[in-house]
């Protein structure tokens, strides 16, 4: 009990670590997309960009956040481990240099093959005139951006592994911040070249993406790191990790190839519907940044350790003690989400070219994604797991269950729910990708603790059921101040979420959540005295 303690209090610590600078890149993030409502709207050109950005995005998440990440820690681990320091630098150098390579190619091909991408993924764009060569543009400036943000992953991969967790975390603030700057000073200066505004927003990408990369690079030569240049073909470390990547790249993230489907699907409907879809996406993604990826790269490295080490029992208490931090943070979020949906897109967005009707669109996809929060943090946990015990065709065998319900469900409601029908089946398509992975690794592992995830699960249940009440009680009470002036429903929006987030917090303290206690005994020790 105690070691079960001192790990989650462990993996605790180093998630919120890094969820205070995922937080404070989110927020950027938001502020970033704020800026896009202002100026562009739901519209032409943010749908245009939102298409561009899709194809080094998704590859983007399959690297920084998925493939490459978990495949690289895995073996950088085993090297760390039990092989020599100068073996271990040496490998990181090796992959460093493939990776250029491989994805300097990816790019000039994506470059070259713009257009036919750009008609696979939004064909109708092609109605709407000037529509699909603004696309085309935007994606031929914005696909660098893949070679920058990988290169950032193994640079993390490498921090993580070295117990070095706010610093990468942070990088992607960064990204954002360079986003920001240098693209909003490029919009309201290309336009007097006969750019388009968005173009400035492309290459300010591609600007963060470097600032994200080389934000990283003292704290890497801090550790000892030394570049040692090779051509790295034949490393046995390196196809490792290939390896493991090459079904990984697939079964990682169904998500990410789900949304790449969903985008042509999109485009399809009225004119807006890419643009909300992206907008709510990304508010879910401030939840799943802050506690599921924070949990993942914080439990990541100590789940390597424990396969190097042959300790499955280990391994299986951090997975359970990390799904159940993701079920306890990520279930009351859902909730807040769904509840708080048009009051917190109404604060948010709702400006410049973001209309009212542009909020209530983008409220509901937003309460339906939300639906799948749980899953999706939940299996950035499960799959590092397949990846450290070196077997990936079963998150390989997900994505595929995966993608062929989003499929499923797209077409059978598509016709009556347009662009709902996308965010409907996203979240659907995740839970069963839970629910599969949950049972398989049940089996391979002979089993984990399932009765205490259902027990705690009660315990997040309940509370979130108390909170839920009050929120809804508390919602009807305030409805005009949640509808006034930006400050008023500021203030009180902030209020009932401080109040709810406070009564749930308090309700699984006084039912004992193990991983709560071990985390606030901690704060008690430091701050009580």
């Amino acid at each position: 009990m105690k070691k079960e303690a001192k790990q989650s209090g462990k993996i605790a610590r180093s998630a919120g670590t890094v969820s205070i600078a995922v937080m404070c890149s989110r927020v950027l993030g938001l502020v970033r997309e704020q800026i896009f409502a202002g100026m562009f709207g739901a519209g032409f050109a943010y749908d245009a960009f939102v298409v561009a950005f899709r194809i080094p995005n998704l590859l983007r998440d399959l690297f920084a956040e998925g493939a490459l990440s978990a495949a690289f820690i895995t073996v950088f681990t085993d090297y760390d481990t039990n092989r020599s320091k100068q073996e271990t630098w040496q490998l990181a150098s090796n992959v460093l240099v493939f990776f250029a390579i491989l994805l300097s190619a990816i790019t000039l091909l994506g470059i070259y093959f713009s257009e036919p991408l750009v008609n696979l993924l939004a064909s109708d764009f092609s109605t709407v005139t000037g529509k699909q060569e603004l696309t085309i543009l935007l994606t031929r400036i914005m696909l660098p951006f893949l070679v920058f943000i990988s290169l950032a992953a193994v640079v993390m991969g490498i921090l993580n592994s070295r117990g070095k967790f706010f610093i990468p975390a942070m990088a992607s603030a960064f990204f954002n911040l360079g986003s920001i700057v240098g693209g909003v000073s490029l919009a309201f200066i290309l336009p007097k070249f006969g750019q388009p505004a968005i173009v400035g927003m492309a290459i300010g990408t591609l600007l963060g993406g470097l600032l994200q990369l080389s934000i990283q690079f003292p704290a890497l030569l801090k550790c000892g790191f030394r570049f040692t240049p090779r051509l790295p073909f034949k490393d046995p470390g390196l196809k490792r990790i290939i390896t493991l990547m090459i079904p990984a790249v697939i079964g990682l993230s169904p998500t990410q190839i789900n949304i790449f489907i969903n985008t042509n699907f999109a485009s399809s409907c009225v004119e807006g519907s890419v643009s909300w879809l992206n907008y709510a996406f990304r508010l879910v993604q401030l939840p799943i940044g802050i506690f599921g990826v924070a949990l993942s790269i914080a439990a990541m490295p100590v789940l390597a350790r424990h396969a190097a080490k042959k300790d499955i029992g280990g391994m299986k208490e951090t997975m359970v003690s990390s799904l159940t931090m993701v079920f306890g943070l990520t279930i009351p979020a859902s909730i807040g989400l769904m509840m708080l949906a048009q009051p917190i897109i109404h604060i948010i967005f709702e400006r410049g070219a973001f209309t009212a009707f542009d909020t209530i669109a983008t409220a509901n996809t937003l309460t339906l994604y939300a639906v799948g929060l749980f899953a999706y943090s939940s299996n950035k946990i499960l799959v590092p797991v397949f990846y450290a015990l070196e077997d990936t065709k079963y998150p390989l065998i997900a994505s595929f269950i995966a993608v062929g319900a989003n499929l499923l469900i797209i077409n059978l409601t598509i016709d009556s729910y347009q662009h709902l029908a996308i965010a409907l089946s996203t979240s659907c398509s995740m839970i069963l990708n839970f629910f599969f992975l949950s049972v398989v690794l049940y089996l391979k592992t002979g089993g984990y603790s399932v009765g205490y995830l259902i027990k705690a699960l009660g315990k997040i249940i309940v509370a979130g059921t108390v909170m839920a009440g009050f929120l809804h009680w508390s919602r009807s009470l305030f409805t005009t101040q949640l509808n006034g002036s930006f400050l008023q429903a500021s203030f009180v929006l902030l209020i009932l979420i401080i109040v709810a987030a406070s009564l749930y917090g308090l309700l699984l303290h006084l039912m004992k959540l193990r991983e709560l206690t071990s985390v606030t005994s901690k704060i008690y020790e430091k701050f009580g005295r």
